[in-house]
């Protein structure tokens, strides 16, 4: 009703509260990024996935970058306020298992952020791992935001024991967890000249600080 700022604030405030229901189970969330972010361009905010717990921080900490999101379809529907954003605030919303829809869609995606320098999250192992585990990044839609997003910056960030939170399921959550969250140094997609070597530099400078739980 109010426009884009209006909706993109109650985003914000509504991402600041959701972080601080968790301080009620002693949670501590850790935000690290000595760097300093890109002004004027567009950028790709790609990060390992543990929980739900890992978006609010990312949304809130890096709101002056107007973090869009790369959502599975399911969640367009069902979770209130979260999924009326994923419909309405400039995400987009893909269904993996249809090429047909989700290429065109993240095209679309793509070409609205690089011409509005507007930034995207994506979590490139598409669902969250075990334990902190990591999975391997699936390289399609990374290749297909680079492809409509010359101009873009990476966003490196990697993300520790929030699946801790929820390790035993919705209920009951875990107590005294400390989230981190680390953003690595920004750099422009125009430093790489091969996709491939690209993709390895990403999820290597992610993976390698992942903190892994052995697994019993």
């Amino acid at each position: 009703m109010f426009g884009y700022q209006a909706h993109k604030k109650s985003v914000d405030i509504l991402n600041f509260f959701l972080i601080a229901t968790t301080y009620i189970l002693g949670t501590r969330n850790t935000f690290s990024n000595p760097h300093k972010l890109p002004k004027g361009a567009p950028c790709i905010i790609v990060s390992n996935h543990q929980s739900q717990y890992d978006i609010s921080p990312l949304i809130w900490h890096l709101r002056k970058l107007h973090p869009k999101f790369v959502s599975k379809i399911e969640l367009g529907k069902g979770i209130p306020s979260i999924s009326y954003n994923l419909r309405h605030g400039g995400s987009v919303l893909i269904d993996r298992k249809n090429p047909r829809q989700s290429l065109p869609a993240l095209k679309n995606f793509a070409t609205y952020l690089q011409e509005n320098n507007r930034s995207t999250v994506i979590f490139p192992e598409g669902t969250r791992g075990k334990k902190g585990m990591p999975k391997r990044f699936a390289p399609n839609g990374l290749k297909t935001l680079f492809k409509y997003m010359p101009n873009a910056w990476i966003v490196p960030v990697t993300i520790n024991n929030s699946w801790k939170l929820v390790e035993h399921g919705a209920f009951p959550m875990n107590i005294g967890v400390h989230l981190k969250h680390n953003v690595h140094k920004p750099f422009p997609i125009s430093e790489f000249d091969d996709v491939e070597e690209l993709l390895a530099h990403i999820e290597h400078t992610i993976t390698k600080d992942i903190l892994i739980t052995k697994q019993t």
